[in-house]
C-alpha cells in the first residue's frame, strides 16, 4: 500500500508530569521533544515510510501508546479514524482508545463530576503492526511518534491494558486536588469562616486539607474538606 506525504510538522510539547507517569507505568523510554517556538504554528517534519524490516511486525494484535499533541487526543483520534476508513486498514487497525477518567472537581464549595484525560498528550491503539499500518498511524496529522525502545514501538503488555481499562471503568471518581503546599487560601464553612491561612498538608484520598490559621496570635492546623476551602 502506497501511503501519501503528510505536511511537515515539529515535534510536540510535552507534558512533562504525564510522561513521567506514563513511563513510570509502562517501564518504557521515550525521549523528550522540543517545544514549537512561541507565536508558531505546530508543522509536522517530512514524514518518510519505514524502510524493509524496519518495523517490527506482529502477527496478533496488540495495544501501542501513540504520542500526540496534548490537548487534541479526540482530534487525532477522528483523524485516524477517517484515515483508516479511506485507506482501508480496518483488518489492521481496530480500536483508537482516548483514556480518560471521571474526577470530581470542587468549585465554589460545590461538587461535580467532570472528564480527565489519564495521559494529555497520549492515545492508545490497538492493531496489527507492520509498515503499512505504522505509516498510517504515524503519518496521522498530530500524531508526533509511538512510544517505544528506539525506533521500535513497544505493545502494552496485557496486565498494563487491563490496569488501564480499569482506571477508566472505576466507579470512584478521584478527587480533583487543586491546592499546593503554601498556598493562601479562605475558609468558607465552620467556626474559622472567612479566615485565610496557608495550605500546609493535603490528603487526597480523603479530600481533606490541613490549613494554617492564625489565631490570637499563634499558628493553629485546622483540618478541613475540600469544599470548605477556597483559593484567593
Amino acid at each position: 500500500m502506497e501511503e501519501e506525504r503528510s505536511v511537515p510538522q515539529e515535534p510536540a510539547e510535552v507534558d512533562t508530569e504525564a510522561l513521567e507517569e506514563l513511563l513510570r507505568e509502562l517501564e518504557l523510554e521515550e525521549p523528550a521533544s522540543a517545544p514549537p517556538e512561541k507565536g508558531e504554528e505546530p508543522v509536522m517534519e517530512p514524514l518518510q515510510a519505514p524502510g524493509e524490516g524496519a518495523v517490527e511486525a506482529s502477527a496478533e494484535p496488540a495495544w501501542y501508546v501513540v504520542h500526540c499533541y496534548s490537548g487534541s487526543e479526540h482530534k487525532v483520534k477522528h483523524n485516524l479514524e477517517q484515515r483508516i476508513a479511506s485507506l482501508g486498514m480496518q483488518h489492521k487497525i481496530f480500536n483508537i482508545v482516548v483514556p480518560e477518567e471521571e474526577e470530581i472537581e470542587i468549585k465554589e464549595g460545590k461538587k461535580r463530576p467532570v472528564r480527565r484525560r489519564i495521559y494529555p498528550g497520549y492515545i492508545l491503539v490497538e492493531m496489527i503492526m507492520d509498515e503499512d499500518s505504522w505509516a498510517v498511524v504515524r503519518n496521522t496529522p498530530g500524531v508526533t511518534g509511538f512510544v517505544g525502545m528506539g525506533n521500535q514501538p513497544t505493545p502494552l503488555r496485557p496486565e498494563e491494558v487491563q490496569a488501564i481499562f480499569k482506571r477508566m471503568e472505576s466507579k470512584s471518581p478521584r478527587i480533583r486536588v487543586t491546592f499546593k503546599p503554601g498556598q493562601k487560601v479562605r475558609i468558607t464553612e465552620g467556626p474559622f469562616a472567612d479566615f485565610v491561612g496557608i495550605v500546609d498538608e493535603i490528603d487526597p484520598d480523603k479530600a481533606k486539607v490541613r490549613v494554617l490559621v492564625s489565631f490570637f496570635g499563634r499558628e493553629t492546623p485546622v483540618e478541613l474538606d475540600f469544599t470548605q476551602v477556597e483559593k484567593i
